[in-house]
């Protein structure tokens, strides 16, 4: 087999590995250190390929029976030549690390001799610092005095140097403005941009400004700006140049003015859309030294993109949901709160109010200033607004939708208020400073001025409290007025004014019902309280019909007029508290004691006194239903002075006028009821009195004295027949009079007592007008027994 190698491959790619194409016959192994340094080296896949490389071809495609004879010598001396590459290799790379490793050495010599040479120079530097220093700290007081003065003396040249630049730039600027009418200097320096030079350019103008006003008197008294300057023809005279400028330096310089203005302001505008707070920090200081700051603040406040977002909110029809303002319409209804689209305005207010103070603080260095301004545009324009449309649309609705929108509105803007003040605004994390607490308070209040001017707050309090009243009471009255319409010729003289009273209740509240300034919604409310099904039923009085039912007093009724009288008085203490409060209770109590007590509990109380009346002579036995007024009277009575004395005079303490007047009236009220009920409590007794009389009467004279023939029968009954009608009689009223008054207590028992005590005055009168036998005198005993 021939063993002579092509090395064709092999020279043509020095870098090709055993892994490429193989020829027929085995050839030196060909690789070098990149194949052993290749991040994909494997070791077991190099020696395969060596294996497979030392194989020849011709053996491979020999016949089956020659190739199960194995040949060594090809691998033997493919393996035998890639160890002698590799110990060439490893010579070489022993020889490259040799060479190496002599250069760490040097490097780290060179190293560390650049380190010793760094601390020597250290610390010769030291040296020099210690004995300047010693030398300054020295007794040589002298020479320190020297060099500070020395330092003061170079500040103080800088300082005139400075300010002679300054006015030599500004005489050339007056010299520029006034000879040639330009002021291309100044142009250039606004043109430069950046902050420190526009300051600059701003303090110039101001100073040209006063010296025009000096130098150029002429231009400040000129008419619509014409300045009054000699008439220089053909170019004029050198003696004309003396009498003053040759130009209208005012106009030119406000001209300036007005350009540098405008430019600031885009300048401050485009930082503001770039949240350069630095850079409207600089534009905001040079236009507050230039004129006040008025022009960048009302640029930064009229122009806020929250105003301009919520446009449409403030302005567009307050809508809703039906049932909310229904809701709030009902006085029995819990109030819903503030209308949804004024709370989520207050929400978004506060959270643009605590965002933008941050940026105020940041870019002004008149924060608190700006702040105001931004303060006073939110409430006067976005609140103030709002709350306008609020109110008008609750106003259609009902009084009581106004007052209770008024109420919810004003809480919700005061938490807002008070919110504002923690969070401290400009001064964020500290408390708002006392001229921000201020502006707040005085925004808050100028919002609600409108609505409690003089007495127009408690004017509406008591027109929205008569209508539920009259409401309420309506079928009441209705009811009562009727009944004092029935024939009674007796007690005309003393109803007349009782029923001048309800009738004018009952016609102011038709009148109402029927004035166009009523909303419909609110009408449909009243109807609703009065238990009328439309308007037209209220028309006409003859048509409403009423059941005995209506006319009877009720806990339940006497408890939704305190419900509605105490919403107000709350209302009162939350909007209109202060020196107003004392007022305000008082007319409340007014409204009180009219309705529950004058046109209520006086009503029902005459109507029972006067069927008492009636019953006195009654032919029958008396009916004294009328009785079942006597316990929720009583009982509202009780519930009407614990409400006056516990919540109403207490809070007019701080006058003590109003006060007296107060509990005067609340004595006078219940002294009238309590009359009346006394009144009622007689009339009972005088009609049992006089019905026991009467069955007393039809006592006869043999039920004393019986004949001895039939003294045996007559013995064997308990009681004489009118002892047994008068015993039921009263065995009847017992049960009445225990439910009719709260028992037990002493209002039973003083009734008992005196009922007891004219029914002996009974008694010993009839048992004097009779004979009596020994057998009548145990009738008799039977009788009393």
């Amino acid at each position: 087999m021939p063993t002579t190698t092509s090395t064709s491959s092999s020279t043509s790619q020095p870098h090709a590995s055993v892994y490429s194409g193989r020829s027929m016959f085995p050839q030196a192994p060909a690789f070098n250190l990149e194949t052993f340094s290749n991040r994909d080296f494997i070791v077991k896949e190099f020696v395969e390929n060596l294996s497979e490389s030392a194989v020849p071809a011709n053996r491979k495609s020999a016949p089956a029976n020659q190739a199960n004879a194995f040949d060594p010598k090809p691998l033997i001396r493919t393996f035998e030549n890639a160890l002698s590459r590799m110990a060439d290799l490893s010579g070489d790379l022993e020889r490259r690390e040799n060479e190496l490793s002599a250069a760490v050495r040097r490097a780290e010599l060179q190293h560390s001799s650049n380190i010793q040479s760094s601390r020597r120079k250290l610390e010769q530097t030291m040296e020099s610092f210690s004995a300047l220093d010693a030398s300054l700290k020295g007794t040589d007081q002298d020479s320190v005095d020297a060099v500070v003065k020395v330092g003061q003396r170079l500040e103080e040249l800088d300082r005139q140097r400075a300010r002679a630049q300054d006015t030599r730039f500004l005489i050339q600027c007056w010299l520029e403005v006034s000879e040639r009418g330009e002021l291309f200097m100044l142009e250039d320096i606004r043109r430069q941009g950046g902050g420190d030079g526009k300051v600059r350019c701003a303090n110039i103008t101001r100073q040209l400004m006063k010296i025009s006003q000096r130098l150029d008197p002429s231009s400040w008294a000129s008419v619509n700006g014409a300045s009054k300057i000699g008439n220089g023809i053909n170019g004029g005279h050198d003696g004309d140049k003396a009498q003053g400028p040759r130009h209208n330096t005012r106009e030119l310089i406000e001209k300036f003015s007005e350009t540098l203005e405008k430019d600031l302001l885009k300048s401050f505008d485009d930082f503001y859309r770039r949240e350069n707070f630095e850079g409207m920090y600089e534009c905001a200081k040079v236009l507050y030294d230039f004129n006040g700051g008025a022009s960048v603040i009302g640029a930064f406040v009229n122009q806020h993109q929250s105003f301009i977002d919520r446009s449409q909110l403030i302005t567009e029809e307050v809508g809703g949901d039906t049932g909310t303002w229904e809701r709030l319409a009902d006085p029995d209804a819990d109030p819903p709160g503030v209308e949804p689209s004024l709370q989520s305005l207050i929400t978004g207010i506060k959270k643009d109010i605590q965002l933008e103070a941050g940026i105020i603080k940041r870019a002004f260095p008149y924060a608190e200033q700006v702040m105001i301004k931004f303060l006073q545009r939110v409430f006067q324009q976005s609140i103030q607004q709002r709350l306008e449309k609020v109110f008008e649309k609750a106003n259609t609705v009902s009084s009581l939708a106004f007052l209770r929108s008024l109420q919810a509105a004003r809480s919700a803007i005061s938490t807002l208020i008070d919110d504002l003040k923690v969070h401290g605004l400009t001064e964020h994390p500290e408390p708002a400073s006392p001229q921000i607490t201020l502006v707040l308070d005085q925004q808050f209040d100028d919002l609600f001025v409108p609505y409690f001017s003089g007495s127009s707050y408690i004017d509406r309090e008591r027109r929205n409290l008569e209508e539920l009243h009259s409401s309420l009471l309506f079928k009441f009255t209705i009811f009562h007025s009727r009944r004092r319409k029935a024939p009674n010729t007796l007690m005309k003289s003393l109803a007349k004014s009782g029923s001048e009273m309800l009738a004018s209740a009952r016609d102011a509240y038709i009148e109402r019902l029927d004035s166009s300034d009523l909303a419909p919604a609110q009408k449909a409310m009243l109807l609703r309280v009065a238990g009328l099904k439309d308007a037209e039923n209220a028309k006409v009085q003859t048509e409403i019909e009423v059941s005995n039912d209506d006319g009877v007093l009720s806990t339940a009724t006497a408890k939704r007029m305190l419900k509605w009288l105490a919403e107000a008085v709350g209302r009162c203490l939350e909007l209109n508290g202060g020196n107003e409060t004392a007022k305000d209770v008082s007319a409340l109590l007014q409204i009180l004691t009219g309705n529950m007590s004058e046109i209520y509990l006086e009503t029902a109380l005459d109507a029972a006194n006067d069927t008492a009346v009636l019953q006195e002579n009654a032919k029958a036995e008396p009916d004294l239903s009328y009785l079942s007024t006597l316990k929720p009277a009583i009982t509202i009575m009780h519930l009407l002075s614990t409400f006056i004395h516990t919540v109403l005079i207490p809070l007019a303490a701080s006058n003590i006028s109003i006060r007296k007047d107060m509990t005067r009236s609340a004595v006078q009220t219940m002294d009238a009821l309590e009359t009346k009920v006394n009144a009622l409590m007689q009339h009972s007794i005088d009609v049992i009195l006089n019905w026991t009389a009467k069955l007393l009467a039809a006592q006869k004279k043999t039920d004393f004295r019986p004949r001895d023939d039939s003294a045996g029968a007559y013995m064997e009954l308990l009681q004489t027949p009118t002892c047994q009608s008068v015993y039921a009689f009263l065995s009847r009223l017992h049960p009445l009079f225990a439910a009719a008054i709260i028992a037990p207590g002493a209002n039973l028992t003083s009734f008992f007592h005196e009922l007891a005590l004219g029914f002996r005055g009974l008694l010993f009168q009839h048992f004097q007008r009779f004979q009596v036998n020994a057998a009548g005198g145990i009738m008799v005993t039977k009788d009393i027994s």
